[in-house]
């Protein structure tokens, strides 16, 4: 028996959800004061409205080590747990206190757990989790669906593009400046992970809808054996863009499976409104 445990930036299908394996651990969003629970409770619309309306910005926590140690509990031998990338949050770190807390106070359980820097967020954390599952279902040994994982995340990308930079601007991690610049000349940035799941500007175009493109051009670059593989997106309020995509991306080549989600509340404060993500 095994356990997948995913924190709330990662999206879980409706699929994922019926199987009994995953389960999110929630991190929390504030808005000018107002604590909101990213679990099922979470409503976009609602959100989304805040943000608009803050001239701060939205913050996020992480879930508590407490939170994972209850996670972790159950009858399944072998619990493994993905989170967003260590570099843009605490939530590995957490998960990983929650481990040896957890072991501690249980030393003569045979669980096994494990966690995994997913060195990405959102639908990348998805598609950790269905590799997880392959994993186990296919018969192998805790040790070696470790194995297997890893290297999946070491040759998994992650691409986004923004419609708006507001939010970047308003928690201080791009200046008045620079997001007056790029919004008066609607210049876009392509953004994407690196080896160790910071994020780095690939590029940069005018409108969305070119910044979309060059965002398929940019993971057709880099991507082998594609027709193997899932590719997943995630979108913020934006579904005819993410569709766009899509279509765009089967112009260019085949794949395995392409699934399309909407962002939870943490992608949803990352992405922002418009905003699309896609991984492979």
């Amino acid at each position: 028996m095994y356990k997948i445990i995913i924190d709330s930036c990662g999206e879980l299908t409706d699929d994922m959800k019926r199987s009994g394996h995953y389960m999110n651990v929630p991190l929390t969003l504030e808005v000018d004061g107002h604590e909101i629970i990213d679990d099922e409770t979470f409503d976009q619309a609602d959100f989304l409205k805040r943000v608009a309306a803050s001239e701060k910005g939205p913050k996020s926590a992480c879930p508590s080590p407490t939170a994972y140690m209850e996670a972790y509990s159950g009858e399944e031998e072998h619990v493994y747990a993905v989170t967003l990338s260590a570099q843009l949050s605490g939530s590995y770190n957490s998960a990983v206190l929650a481990k040896d807390l957890f072991e501690e106070e249980n030393e003569d359980s045979d669980k096994k757990i494990h966690v995994f820097d997913s060195k990405s967020a959102s639908i990348g954390e998805t598609l950790i989790g269905l590799k997880i599952a392959e994993a186990e279902e296919a018969g192998n040994s805790y040790e070696k669906v470790i194995e297997i994982v890893n290297a999946y995340i070491e040759e998994q990308h992650t691409f986004f593009v923004l419609e708006s930079l507001e939010t970047l601007r308003k928690n201080g991690r791009l200046s008045n400046l620079k997001a007056m610049i790029a919004n008066t000349l609607n210049i876009k940035p392509i953004m994407g992970s690196t080896e160790i799941g910071s994020i780095q500007q690939l590029g940069q175009t005018r409108g969305m809808k070119n910044a979309v493109n060059k965002m398929a051009e940019y993971m057709m670059a880099v991507t082998k054996n594609m027709e193997n593989k899932i590719l997943a997106i995630s979108h913020c309020n934006a579904p005819e863009r993410a569709l766009a995509l899509k279509d765009k991306l089967l112009s260019l080549g085949s794949f395995g499976d392409i699934i399309i989600l909407d962002t939870r509340g943490v992608s949803s404060m990352y992405a922002s409104d418009g905003g699309v993500i896609m991984v492979i």
